[in-house]
């Protein structure tokens, strides 16, 4: 089992990252990532605007792993509102074993890839829900 299976990041990845981050949108939005096992690339599946978190529940495929930077409207307590990104790792428990390594094999390098330090895994589509991810960026 020496051989690794890392993917190529297409360019159009790399790009939809950047203007994820640089949009000047106030709104929740959603940039799903997803790989390609024929081609041994990482794509964008797609990309969400005015998405709600729980949302994503109805989106995401349950049966297969996704990637996804979100950009969420954070209301604190004291007032202030700020615009956290993250990045959410999904992977089913009940997956293929091979699907399971190919994904989490990428998802370090797609982490440093959105230079995101907020980075959250869930296991099960119910988890990604507000409270949720409240709780997750309050730590």
């Amino acid at each position: 089992m020496g051989s690794r299976s890392t993917c190529d990041i297409e360019d159009e990845v790399r790009k939809a990252i950047k203007d994820f981050r640089f949009r000047k949108s106030k709104k929740n939005a959603a940039l799903i990532i997803k790989v390609n096992r024929e081609k041994q690339t990482v794509c964008v599946d797609e990309l969400i605007e005015d998405v709600e978190i729980d949302q994503l529940q109805e989106i995401i495929p349950s049966h297969e792993p996704r990637y996804i930077v979100y950009s969420y409207k954070m209301e604190h307590s004291d007032g202030r509102i700020s615009y956290p990104m993250c990045f959410i790792f999904y992977t089913p428990r009940d997956i293929q074993m091979e699907l399971q390594v190919l994904y989490a094999s990428m998802k370090l390098v797609l982490q440093n890839e959105v230079e995101l330090t907020r980075c959250f895994e869930a296991r099960e589509l119910e988890e990604l829900t507000e409270e949720w991810l409240k709780e997750k960026l309050e730590r």
